[in-house]
């Protein structure tokens, strides 16, 4: 399994989408969407459009309009996504779920190749169906405010917009909220997301 640029975008924009629910935002255009990651629009809208199809967000048409999760984020399914947009996760079909296709192997129930890459699904499975979006955004609130790093979609304080993007610490603090886990010992940029949740581990 390689995760594709359109799969790629689509996790991202609905991290973020996720990240402007908890800063209390109904709605996020397009447009602020593509800026805060870089993406291309177009190509953004058509991600949208299949997210949108699959029921994982929904938009608002008019001036003011834009999109939001269709369902909270502790109920999207990070290997849901991934295969909406990627298709299966296995890296060979003889070994897939969901689109099981016989290879040429002349003995697939003794097939070591086939055995090894049962391992490497399941492997990727485990993650990707085990993690929510829930979690992947409360971990990157977690660190975007352990190193103090703006956070985007920032919200309405009475009636006033605020800046597009204020520091972790002024949003958390006029949203009333601690930071997602408290803070924690400062980590290695190459340390993923099972770090964060369980400490120390191997697969």
């Amino acid at each position: 399994m390689k995760l594709s640029k359109k799969g790629e975008y689509a996790l991202r924009s609905l991290i973020n989408l996720g990240i402007a629910a908890e800063m209390n935002r109904k709605l996020v255009q397009v447009s602020e969407l593509a800026e805060s990651e870089q993406l291309p629009v177009k190509f953004l809208e058509q991600i949208l459009q299949a997210l949108k199809e699959a029921g994982i967000v929904e938009s608002q048409r008019g001036k003011f309009g834009g999109y939001r999760l269709a369902r909270p984020a502790k109920k999207i399914f990070i290997g849901e996504v991934v295969r909406l947009i990627d298709g299966p996760l296995a890296p060979i079909g003889c070994v897939s779920q969901s689109a099981y296709e016989p290879c040429t192997c002349p003995d697939e129930a003794h097939c070591g190749l086939r055995m090894l890459m049962l391992d490497v699904r399941n492997a990727i499975a485990a993650i990707l169906d085990r993690y929510t979006l829930s979690d992947v955004v409360e971990i990157t609130l977690q660190k975007m405010e352990r190193d103090s790093v703006s956070l985007p979609f920032s919200p309405e304080v009475e009636g006033e917009a605020l800046p597009t993007r204020v520091p972790a610490r002024i949003a958390r603090r006029q949203l009333g909220k601690r930071p997602p886990g408290g803070r924690g010992a400062r980590t290695s940029p190459a340390e993923g997301i099972l770090h964060h949740i369980l400490g120390e581990y191997s697969i």
